[in-house]
Parts: C-alpha cells; sequence; structure tokens
C-alpha cells in the first residue's frame, strides 16, 4: 500500500499539548451548548404539573407527551452520531442546535397535546443529537490525560442549566395560564450558538480520519502556536509514515473487536436512561401527584437540583485520577441506594436530603460515563457508536414513562423508585463484570 506522508499523528500532537487558553474557550463555548442542551432536557419536566392542571389531562397522557421526547432522542441519536462521522464534528454541532434551540420556540405556542407531542418530539432529535456530537467532539479536541476532567467541568458548566431552569419555571409559571409557554422560550436561546461557531475548530482528528492532512494540520499548527507562545517550545514528536485510512462503516461496530463493547454500551445506557430520567423527569409531577402543592413541589425540586453542580464538579475531580470503570460502577451503586432511600421516606428533610443526593451523584455519572463511552471507539466510528448506545438507552425510554404511570398507579410511590434503584444496580452489575477498563483504550 503506498504511503501518503510522512507526518505526525492528530493523536500524539493534541496528547502532548499543555493545557491552554485554546482549552478554555473550548471549554466555555461547549458548556453554552450543554447548558440549553441540558435547559430543554428538563423544560418538559418543570412545565408539565401546570399543563396537566390547565389542559385538565392524566399522568398517562403525560407519560406519552414525555415519551415523544424520548422517541426523538433515539432518531436524533442514531442520525446525529452518523451524520458527524461524515460532514464533521463542527457542521454538525451547529446544525443540531439549531434544531433543538428553534423546535424548543414551537413548544411555546402549541394548545393542545397532539401539537405538543410533535413539537417535543421533533426537539428531542436535536437534543439528543447535539449530545452524541458534543459528547465525540470533546474526547477528541483535548489532550487523552485531560479529556475526562473537561468532559466534567464542561458538564458543571452546563449543568447550571438544570437549577437555573427549575428557577425560571419557579417564576414565570405561576405568572397566568401562559406562564408555563415562557419556560420553552427560555429553552430556545441555545439558537445564540451562531454567535460562537466560528471561534470553534474542527477535529483534527476527524480530518485525519478522512485523509484530509493538509486541514488537520493547519488546525494543529493554529493550536500549536497558541501553546507556543503561552507555555513555550513543544516536545517534538518524529513523523510517523501514514497509510491511506481504509473507509469505516457502521458495520465496524458488529465486529468481532467492537461488539462486546456495543453491547455492553447499549445494555448500560438502557438501564442508566431509565433509572436518570425516571428520576429526573417526575419527581415535580410525582410530588404534585403525591399530594404536595404544585409551588411546594417546584420549590423542593429546584432546591433538589442545585446539586448537579457540585456533582459534576466532583467528575471533573475523580475523572482522570480514577479508572472510569470503576468510578461508574461505584457511583451507579450509591444513586441506587440513595433513591431507595428518597422513595422510602415522606418526611420533607429527608426527601430534600436524598434528592439532593441522587441529583448530585447521577450528574457526578453522567460525565464519567460520556467520556467512557466515547473513548470505546476510534474516532472513525466514534460518533456512531457513542449515538447506537447513547440512542438506545433514548429509544428503551419511550416505554420508561408508560413504566413509571404504571408502577405509581398500581403499586404506588415507593415502587417507582424501586424501581429507579433496579436500573442503577443492573447498569453498575454490567460495567463492573464486563466493562474493560479506561486506560485500555487509544
Amino acid at each position: 500500500m503506498d504511503t501518503v506522508n510522512m507526518r505526525s499523528p492528530a493523536s500524539a500532537r493534541l496528547n502532548r499539548l499543555p493545557l491552554v487558553s485554546f482549552h478554555r474557550r473550548m471549554m466555555w463555548i461547549l458548556g453554552f451548548v450543554f447548558f440549553f442542551d441540558l435547559v430543554d432536557i428538563n423544560t418538559f419536566s418543570y412545565a408539565a404539573p401546570a399543563i396537566m392542571k390547565l389542559w385538565h389531562i392524566s399522568v398517562s397522557t403525560i407519560a406519552l407527551l414525555s415519551s415523544a421526547t424520548f422517541g426523538g432522542m433515539f432518531v436524533g441519536s442514531t442520525i446525529g452520531g452518523w451524520l458527524s462521522d461524515r460532514i464533521g464534528r463542527k457542521k454538525a454541532l451547529l446544525l443540531t442546535i439549531l434544531c433543538y434551540a428553534g423546535f424548543s420556540m414551537l413548544n411555546a405556542l402549541v394548545w393542545e397535546p397532539v401539537g405538543l407531542f410533535i413539537t417535543r418530539l421533533l426537539t428531542g432529535v436535536g437534543i439528543s443529537a447535539m449530545t452524541v456530537v458534543g459528547i465525540a467532539y470533546i474526547s477528541e479536541i483535548y489532550p487523552a490525560r485531560a479529556r475526562g476532567a473537561y468532559q466534567g467541568w464542561i458538564m458543571v458548566i452546563g449543568l447550571f442549566g438544570v437549577p437555573a431552569t427549575a428557577y425560571v419555571a419557579r417564576a414565570v409559571v405561576p405568572l397566568g395560564t401562559w406562564g408555563w409557554r415562557l419556560v420553552f422560550v427560555w429553552g430556545s436561546l441555545g439558537i445564540l450558538f451562531p454567535l460562537f461557531y466560528n471561534l470553534l475548530e474542527e477535529s483534527p482528528r476527524w480530518y485525519e480520519d478522512h485523509g484530509r492532512y493538509d486541514e488537520a494540520d493547519a488546525v494543529l499548527d493554529r493550536i500549536e502556536a497558541i501553546a507556543r507562545k503561552e507555555a513555550g517550545e513543544l516536545s517534538i514528536i518524529p513523523p510517523l509514515t501514514m497509510q491511506p485510512k481504509t473507509p469505516s462503516q457502521y458495520s465496524d461496530l458488529f465486529n468481532r473487536t467492537y461488539l462486546p463493547r456495543s453491547i455492553l454500551l447499549v445494555f448500560a445506557w438502557m438501564c442508566l436512561t431509565l433509572g436518570f430520567f425516571g428520576f429526573t423527569s417526575w419527581v415535580p409531577t410525582l410530588l404534585v401527584a403525591h399530594g404536595f402543592s404544585l409551588v411546594h413541589s417546584l420549590a423542593w425540586s429546584s432546591t433538589m437540583s442545585l446539586s448537579a453542580i457540585p456533582g459534576a464538579l466532583l467528575a471533573a475531580l475523580l475523572s482522570d485520577r480514577i479508572d472510569r470503570k470503576w468510578s461508574t460502577t461505584v457511583v451507579a451503586l450509591i444513586i441506587a441506594l440513595c433513591g431507595a432511600i428518597y422513595g422510602l421516606t415522606f418526611h420533607i428533610g429527608l426527601i430534600i436530603v436524598f434528592g439532593l443526593l441522587v441529583e448530585m451523584f447521577i450528574h457526578t455519572f453522567m460525565p464519567l460515563m460520556y467520556a467512557y463511552t466515547a473513548e470505546s471507539f476510534p474516532s472513525s466510528i466514534r460518533n456512531s457508536g457513542t449515538g447506537l448506545a447513547y440512542g438506545a438507552g433514548r429509544l428503551v425510554n419511550i416505554l420508561g414513562p408508560f413504566l413509571i404511570a404504571f408502577i405509581f398507579k398500581n403499586f404506588g410511590y415507593t415502587y417507582v423508585f424501586a424501581y429507579i434503584a433496579a436500573t442503577w444496580i443492573l447498569a453498575a452489575i454490567g460495567i463492573g463484570l464486563f466493562g474493560l477498563r479506561s486506560n485500555s483504550f487509544a
């Protein structure tokens, strides 16, 4: 096979870089992106209690509307991952952000459940597609030794969107019968992303995988120029003989090398998505259905959401210090324990304490799992693999709201949280028994 040229691979050039202003700039821009992504994931949760009362609809109808989001998220994660592996991370980020922001605005304009079902489905497409693209981009643009920490820091910034949305909802929902619509208007502000678009660089790893070596080198040269200016000369990397890239196929996810990883991550994401959204999406509505007032439900759930930020901060501090196979396993078990205790108590003080702990550790777990999932696949199929696993979770969670509604109706409040705890235990067992250590990934 003829060689293309002699050059240092993008991964080696990126991994030897000191952490400089370029990495911090990417952190803030991607933090903005994830901020409104997480806003849009949570807008329906905080608007749902008011919609249920104003439209006189049942918990089962709320479950149907919630499932629309996850149906869209399955489509978005699958298409978004495939699209990004073909057109590039940067362009895919722009398209997916405009999708979720635009349809979030349409959520505010509907007047009946069918319309809201359609707009939530389309919003879900953009939300999930952007998340998959963003996870892969973070994994590829940062040095390997720091990708987990920066995934955590970006999530710290993004997770301010969760309590911000809770407090926006608390402020605007009581304003009138139209107050819930302002929650969705708030979610549409991600449409401002094009103002920052040109500050991003395309992933040089993606350029390299597509044989576009000159463009990869141009990006790397710009990043290295910033690093030399701020940190001095960089270590020398000997050039290697680069072979032409063999085009990767989606089917590579199911070959002998990657099939075990694909199966494990699909299973883990199915379990953790049911557990994650079973808690975060349903707490306000379940509290109202259990007899608490709408105002108190929003107040307590917004208070609990505050712990999401220290949770992601903990992930940033731990991610590159402890192998992610074990950190994800242990944190999932802690979530299961705290969630079970939450469901067993009806004392408001304990509800808030264990609600805070569940929210905190869920948002410790997610950045760890984002990094672990993305690094499990090579860059040529990274977004496709991440999209497959992430999308499988969203697909199964179409049933999640109906399971919650069924369990609540037939068995009661406590059993809902027993079910949620079980999903986290299964995720922990899968990763702990069958997951590869993260230091075994390139």
